[in-house]
């Protein structure tokens, strides 16, 4: 599923965030470590609740019988994920962290629902080998972001409107359903998350630098939720070249 990805919330208070005080460069270093171990450890636990309420509901009968003979129910849950996205973005500063974190963990168990017929679809090896290749291209890709000293902005510019390209795309294809054009989005949509990974985690990183620590676990819940859109799109994407359809 497809969203923009999202920029974490700069300091909204007035006046300097530090009072007055300023941090060494050591000191610095270990808070925005500290901050992006939290952004990775969120962002696994986001996966993990997904990756559990999709096996669950696929092991329904019930459940898949429900969503696969009621189409209304998938859109209602594509709904409910962006009300989940824009809220975050628009109050996150306003809500408590406890509650941003929970807010996500209702989005990574709504994903989960969303994404539970793909066991249908695939088989459950090329799904896990999918997986495997996947959280090595977004941790290679990741890696890079946060050490790179060459500045990506320019970069992730130019993706944002290529996925916002990919959208409008991938809406023309449920139309023609062109196997061509669904190639082309689909090797076009690897590549696009490839390099907004790479983006968002130097995006992340610097946010951290100069967030307040007071703002530390927002930012964690939003750059968690960027880059667990980020390592889904790009997992969904890979699977189409990866993933052995059932018989």
């Amino acid at each position: 599923m497809n969203y923009n990805n999202q920029t974490p919330p700069p300091y909204y208070g007035g006046g300097d965030p530090y009072n007055g005080y300023r941090a060494s460069s050591s000191q610095v270093e270990q808070t925005t470590t500290a901050v992006m171990k939290r952004v990775y450890f969120k962002m696994f636990l986001g996966l993990l609740v997904t990756a559990f309420v999709s096996l669950f509901c696929a092991n329904s009968a019930s459940y898949m019988t429900f969503m696969l003979t009621n189409s209304w129910f998938y859109w209602g849950l594509l709904i409910a994920e962006i009300a989940i996205v824009i809220m975050l973005s628009a109050r996150l500063t306003r809500m408590s962290s406890m509650s941003a974190t929970l807010m996500f963990f209702a989005f990574a168990g709504i994903n989960g629902l969303a994404l539970a017929p793909i066991f249908l679809i695939y088989t459950a090896t090329s799904i896990a080998k999918t997986f495997f290749i996947c959280a090595g291209t977004f941790g290679a890709m990741s890696v890079y972001g946060y050490f790179t000293t060459q500045d990506l902005t320019k970069w992730g510019t130019f993706l944002i409107y290529a996925l916002f390209g990919l959208i409008i795309a991938s809406l023309v294809n449920m139309f023609t359903k062109s196997s061509t054009l669904d190639w082309i989005i689909s090797i076009a949509g690897v590549l696009i998350f490839i390099g907004l990974t790479a983006w968002d985690t130097q995006k992340i990183k610097q946010m951290a630098l100069v967030t307040p620590a007071s703002y530390a676990g927002h930012l964690a819940t939003i750059g968690a939720l960027t880059l667990y859109l980020d390592f889904i799109n790009l997992f969904l994407y890979l699977l189409r070249f990866f993933g052995n359809q059932r018989d």
